[in-house]
């Protein structure tokens, strides 16, 4: 059997070098094992974290060691190592790897023991940029995966499961004044099957051009619904001429395309007079194809957006679920135009429980409808 890896001084691996240095957190969950471990009595005043909110397993088992055993008696435990053996014989039993020294190494590198639940909320903080950087991924992840039988479902399940951290961090951490998170620029949104969502749109095109009565009943689709410039140019032409209850046959929508300066980029007026001259199948159906794979690249784009937020440790937690809120705003948004699509209304997501620490609780579907309140 191999031998455990045992941790060093600075809470590495021995035979493992890393030549990275540790990040901060590392330093302050150092800090608030040290002063538990010398004052096993401030464990009262740490609150809002367990032993899963820790970034190492040996400091995980440590904390959850440290959790499970009764404290000392004051005077004793500043005679004899005897607690200190229980913490670290308990917390072997989930990391092996845990030796006296490094429990010395803890107790030496707290600097004040009394500031353990100052110490205990970054731990918290970092513990919920790396819960909402799990669940970001989680749904990219999701938008990808082509075995699911019901995508669409399944991705907005994940999209609520996102929000219901986001929620729980909101809960978690009072507000601060409007800050918006630091983060590079968003990222395009991916199209799972570009070859075959363009042939659909030719077809979407086409058969609402073969028949402009049914373009009233797909008021859900929107251009930007479409991957292709062009084709989303060629729908408002459409939409437009339908509204304005105009003749459309595909002349009248190249007519309206040249007014509109969609053919100004090459596209030749025979090519758009073929596109819109093949109809199959209803106007619907290519709609409703086209919709889906815009909440799917939707999604995608929402979960790197709030993946690339909490990957930037220098965001706090009310920066992150600012940036989150207005990311999910999206999803919200097309959520909505595919249930008129569908008929489809899902059950409602259920309430996080409301705490103390940050005052009234708030939720992000609640923070979307104020803000579209305010905008109507």
């Amino acid at each position: 059997m191999p031998r455990t890896p045992e941790p060093n001084e600075d809470g590495g691996l021995d035979d493992l070098p890393d030549t990275h240095p540790p990040p901060p957190v590392h330093h302050v969950e150092q800090a608030l094992l040290g002063a538990l471990l010398l004052d096993p009595h401030r464990l009262a005043d740490v609150t809002g974290i367990a032993g899963n909110s820790f970034s190492t397993a040996a400091h995980s088992a440590l904390y959850a060691a440290i959790s499970s055993l009764p404290p000392p008696d004051p005077a004793e435990h500043a005679k004899n190592t005897k607690w200190l053996d229980q913490v670290l014989a308990t917390g072997r039993e989930q990391a092996r790897g845990l030796t006296a020294s490094y429990l010395h190494t803890l107790v030496q590198v707290c600097p004040w023991p009394r500031h353990a639940p100052a110490y205990a909320r970054m731990v918290e903080a970092e513990h919920a940029r790396r819960r909402l950087q799990t669940a970001a991924e989680l749904l990219v992840q999701t938008v990808h995966d082509a075995s699911l039988p019901h995508p669409v479902q399944t991705v907005l399940a994940e999209a609520d499961a996102l929000a219901a951290v986001v929620d729980d961090i909101a809960s978690r951490f009072p507000p601060r004044a409007g800050v918006l998170p630091r983060a590079p620029a968003p990222p395009p949104a991916i199209t799972p099957d570009y070859t075959e969502a363009v042939e659909e749109e030719r077809l979407l095109l086409a058969t609402a051009t073969a028949h402009p009565s049914d373009i009233e009943s797909v008021r859900w689709l929107l251009p930007d619904d479409l991957i292709l410039p062009l084709h989303a140019g060629l729908w408002q032409c459409l939409t437009a001429l339908a509204r304005r209850r105009e003749p459309v046959d595909p002349v009248t929508v190249l007519w309206e395309a040249q007014q509109r300066g969609l053919l100004d980029d090459g596209s030749e007026p025979g090519e758009v007079l073929r596109l819109l001259a093949e109809p199959a199948g209803s106007v619907e159906h290519w709609g409703e194809r086209a919709l889906q794979r815009s909440l799917l690249a939707t999604a995608d784009h929402t979960g790197r957006r709030i993946e690339a937020y909490a990957g930037n440790p220098a965001n706090t937690p009310f920066q992150l679920v600012t940036g989150a809120r207005r990311a999910l705003a999206d999803i919200s948004a097309i959520r909505t135009r595919w249930q008129h699509a569908t008929g489809t209304v899902p059950p409602q997501r259920p309430r996080p429980a409301p705490t103390t620490r940050a005052g009234p609780p708030t939720t992000t579907a609640a923070h979307i409808a104020r803000a579209a309140r305010a905008t109507r």
